[in-house]
């Protein structure tokens, strides 16, 4: 049985440790990032790998930096491991440390490489409105998501996916890939693919692109911001100088529009002049409606200034948002 190192951090990461576990690999420590403080006590939290490990009773490693740290170096060394499993570890592991178990290290990596090298794969790919993404299992070089591929699974992206609910789904593919990949490299029958040049990028998000673009962003455009930053930093808008997150849209044609609101079509040809951003309805009954360049924004989970997010209904029963008003 291969003797494995794991290193790793979020939840994402302890999926792949649990069936990693549960398939009976010895796991002779996991290495996961220092405790952070978290919430207004700033108390420190472990993290989710960290969590599990010493539920089993696993040696847990915490070092701040593992570049240039001799003394983790030579612990990884001492310990001996077949294989490396990397998976969303978080840091770029230096060459010494690559170099150290005899079968590599492995990386489960959450899109089919070489698209979306980087941070953030799973987000980048929802952002852009990908029908499809999966996971890549790899083996790791000193470059960023370079290696070569062992192992790939596919799967479609809903509609109305959330960066989320992406996320749990690959965790769970990733770590079933994970010990596939385990399995035929102690077989000695793990596939070796290199990449091709045509690659992508996902690096990390920033704060800067979360605010909607009303006047340049397609409708479709909007939606896949939403989804794409759900739940992790929330897209935003201003209006009446208060910042408003929205967390769950749809979009509507004007001819959909016009099922909704008969009444509308008489001044459908409006339509076109009216400034992207623009309340067209507000009511707690049938929602919030906000025009976009080519569509209709259907708001459907918002949140207020200082306040818990909800459901645009129970939202628009204590908040009042006037027809005409401009989000910007």
């Amino acid at each position: 049985m291969l003797k494995i190192v794991f290193m790793g951090t979020p939840d994402f990461a302890k999926v792949s440790l649990e069936k990693v576990y549960e398939a009976g690999y010895k796991i002779e420590a996991v290495v996961t990032n220092i405790d952070k403080p978290k919430g207004r006590g700033m108390k420190l939290i472990a993290s989710p790998v960290k969590e599990f490990a010493m539920e089993k009773g696993i040696e847990v490693l915490q070092p701040v930096k593992v570049r240039n740290n001799p003394e983790f170096i030579e612990k990884i060394k001492k310990i001996n491991p077949d294989v490396i499993c990397v998976v969303a570890y978080g840091k770029i592991l230096p060459k010494e440390l690559l170099e150290i178990p005899k079968l590599g290290c492995i990386n489960v990596h959450g899109s089919l490489l070489p698209k979306y090298r980087g941070a953030a794969p799973i987000q980048w790919a929802v952002l852009n409105g990908e029908a499809t993404t999966g996971i890549t299992t790899m083996y790791m070089d000193v470059g960023m998501d370079t290696g070569d591929m062992i192992l790939k699974e596919e799967t479609k992206i809903g509609e109305n996916e959330t960066t989320g609910e992406l996320w749990d789904r690959l965790s769970v593919i990733g770590g079933d890939l994970l010990v596939k990949t385990l399995k035929l490299i102690e077989e000695g029958k793990a596939p070796r693919e290199k990449q091709g040049e045509d690659f992508t990028l996902a690096p990390m998000l920033d704060k800067e692109m979360a605010k909607i673009d009303w006047e340049n962003k397609t409708a479709v455009e909007i939606k896949n911001l939403v989804r794409g930053l759900n739940p992790i930093i929330g897209a935003y808008s201003y209006i009446n100088d208060k910042k408003i997150k929205f967390w769950k849209v749809d979009i509507l044609s004007n001819e959909e529009l016009k099922e909704e609101f008969p009444e509308l079509s008489e001044y459908e040809y409006k339509l076109k002049e009216i400034q992207p951003g623009t309340v067209l309805f507000s009511d707690s009954k049938k929602g919030l409606y906000v025009k976009a360049n080519d569509g209709i924004i259907k708001v459907l989970e918002i949140q207020g200034e200082n306040a818990k997010k909800m459901s645009i209904n129970d939202f628009l029963r204590g908040n009042h948002i006037n027809v005409g008003s401009i989000f910007e």
